[in-house]
């Protein structure tokens, strides 16, 4: 009889594993689907303000619109430029509030405003080395977040680290912002690349183990508020590596 229970408590213990298991995929599913939507939107958004933002001169070279003018040249532009920034605090702090049909919408909101704010690449940089560098970003943070999912590692000590290093650089970057220092900018870049990758690893293990910790509860409402969360980690772990991979790799108009 004691054969036959401890028999049978292993039967449900395992097809637990495997329900679990099951919900874990499809998890990572919605982080990395939602995230894919919300990068095709900003890529979007970003392409189409440029090309409403300049013209062709009489000469051949690029101008500006006054629309163009009013975003990139006027005050205006401040408010765009840490407008993302503003976003991401107010989502992180409302999002117990809202439903999960609330915050996937403004997620992708997040996302056009993001696009609005990065709009500003496709003056600086030629569009082929954006492409390529888009590229280069996306291997990069398909092997991390692959390696953060299955390693058997535990990379949670990273997290104060990291977030600290996130800190560090955005003070250095307002900073930089006045002293226009090259040498600056290209140790801001270098530094922000590899604290980046660090937290797609992270970020990546952390959404699982999340997943695997409450899933025991059911709560299908905070389950899903929890993957539009990981995937606006994700999102940005990849916005700005590729934003630091540019800036060191770029080629300018």
């Amino acid at each position: 009889m004691a054969q036959f229970d401890t028999i049978r408590t292993a039967g449900v213990a395992g097809a637990r594993a495997a329900q679990i298991d099951e919900g874990l995929r499809a998890h990572m599913n919605k982080v990395y689907g939602t995230m894919s939507v919300g990068m095709i939107i900003t890529a979007l958004a970003a392409w189409s303000v440029s090309g409403l933002a300049t013209t062709t001169d009489a000469s051949g070279n690029m101008a500006l619109t006054e629309f163009g003018y009013a975003i990139y040249a006027s005050p205006l532009k401040w408010l765009i430029m840490f407008a993302p920034l503003l976003f991401v605090f107010g989502f992180s702090a409302g999002i117990n509030r809202m439903s999960a049909g609330v915050a996937q919408v403004v997620f992708y909101a997040f996302a056009a405003v993001m696009g609005l704010s990065l709009s500003s690449i496709f003056l600086v940089y030629t569009s082929m080395s954006i492409a390529q560098v888009f590229l280069i970003t996306a291997i990069a943070f398909a092997g991390l977040s692959l390696w953060g999912y299955t390693t058997k590692k535990d990379i949670s000590g990273w997290g104060s680290f990291l977030i600290m290093g996130v800190i560090g650089l955005i003070v250095a970057s307002i900073v930089n912002i006045f002293l226009a220092s090259s040498a600056m900018m290209f140790a801001i870049s270098v530094l922000g690349v590899l604290i980046f990758a660090g937290l797609t690893a992270y970020d990546t293990q952390n959404i699982k183990n999340t997943y695997i910790q409450m899933a025991v509860h059911g709560d299908q409402e905070w389950l899903g508020k929890a993957a539009i969360m990981g995937a606006l980690s994700l999102y940005l772990d990849f916005i700005n590596m590729f934003m630091m991979l540019l800036t060191l790799f770029g080629n300018r108009e």
